[in-house]
């Protein structure tokens, strides 16, 4: 027993030194494998057919989760050399146009696996387009020969999928199951065990150590919200002046209650009512997430001449019409238009007096 104690006793360290050399423990006390791959090396050949097989076999049916959101749509994500397309305003419309089909931190099926000249094809919890199962192809026929037709499908009956294409510069090169997850880490997260800790990793340090804590902060969005208090019990919706604003209720007297209130999907104020009666209410933003679209709206409206025209102002004219000819008197003033030819045998209208005062006005009339 003495000489099995000798020999396990130096084991133990060695042990830990591996774990801790494999993954990094995490706030939440769980480990995560980072990305630790070498390189693809700028000379390296074509892949063979043996890693296309390796490939698709290791990723299909693969469960992970989203570290961005993936719009709905055929255009899906583009990522090339850990670049992101669409970035920024235009993802925002994507979003906005068609809906997110993945958000950050929510689980991803990978549900088709293609690798064609330049880039990897990765479908994600079915992809955009519906595809046909093997029976769905099959012919019937009748007595008297006819085909019998099946209900019609519509290819584009599935809306709630998305895709990401991994781009290189000539070819798809030779490359190892491990490089291929790096290559995909900044859009899919194969490490992460749940769903809030696939969504820690895509928010700021203050907003993940104040979720981890479920604590509030004013300048949150929704969605942290509801990552730090959950699902509240309770919502109002209330008006204060022009601005419409909801109520999150959080708690129920003696335990301590929280007020949180939401404007256009931004925490703008957090009220607590403690168990002695105090109250504390924190209105100044505590934390400032980039919203560059309703910045760019207000730089524009800023920059914008207090006499410029709109660039889709409504017009009469019909389409086709050119404005080029049409005079533009120096001072604004929209010119008459021309009065109407007259034939011989019309007469001019006698000139309409102008009156000088009311009583006039009304004798004219």
């Amino acid at each position: 027993m003495l000489r099995l104690a000798n020999v396990t006793l130096p084991v133990l360290p060695l042990l830990c030194a591996l774990s801790v050399a494999h993954g990094q423990v995490t706030d939440s006390g769980q480990a995560q494998n980072l990305p630790n791959a070498s390189p693809i090396p700028s000379n390296a050949q074509r892949i063979s057919k043996q890693t296309r097989y390796e490939i698709i076999r290791d990723f299909e049916a693969q469960l992970v989760y989203a570290r961005t959101a993936f719009p709905m749509g055929t255009k899906g994500l583009r990522l090339k050399q850990g670049v992101i397309t669409p970035n920024g305003e235009e993802m925002r419309q994507a979003l906005s146009l068609w809906g997110p089909a993945i958000k950050p931190g929510d689980p991803a099926h990978i549900s088709f696996v293609q690798i064609k000249d330049d880039h990897i094809h990765f479908e994600i919890n079915g992809g955009p387009v519906h595809r046909k199962k093997w029976y769905q192809r099959l012919e019937v026929s009748g007595a008297d020969g006819r085909p019998v037709t099946a209900a019609p499908s519509d290819p584009q009956a599935n809306p709630h999928g998305s895709f990401v294409n991994i781009y290189f510069d000539k070819y798809v090169p030779e490359m190892t199951v491990q490089q291929v997850r790096e290559l995909l880490y900044p859009v899919l997260d194969f490490n992460a065990r749940n769903k809030e800790q696939a969504y820690l990793d895509t928010v700021p340090p203050k907003v993940k150590e104040a979720i981890q804590a479920h604590h509030v902060l004013v300048g949150m969005n929704q969605e942290m919200v509801l990552h730090a208090k959950g699902k509240p019990p309770r919502k109002v919706r209330e008006r204060d002046g022009e601005t419409q604003y909801e109520e999150w209720i959080y708690g129920e007297p003696p335990a301590d209650v929280d007020f949180v209130r939401i404007v256009e999907d931004e925490v703008v104020r957090v009220e607590t009512m403690r168990v002695g009666g105090e109250k504390i209410v924190r209105t100044e933003k505590e934390i400032v997430l980039p919203r560059p679209d309703r910045d760019k709206d207000n730089d524009k409206e800023a920059k914008k001449e207090p006499g410029e025209r709109p660039a889709k102002a409504p017009s009469l004219r019909r389409p086709g019409e050119d404005s080029i000819d049409v005079p533009t008197p120096a001072n604004g003033a929209t010119p008459m238009p021309p009065p109407p030819p007259r034939g011989p045998d019309d007469k001019a209208p006698p000139p309409m007096p102008v009156p000088d005062g009311p009583e006039e006005f009304v004798k004219a009339r």
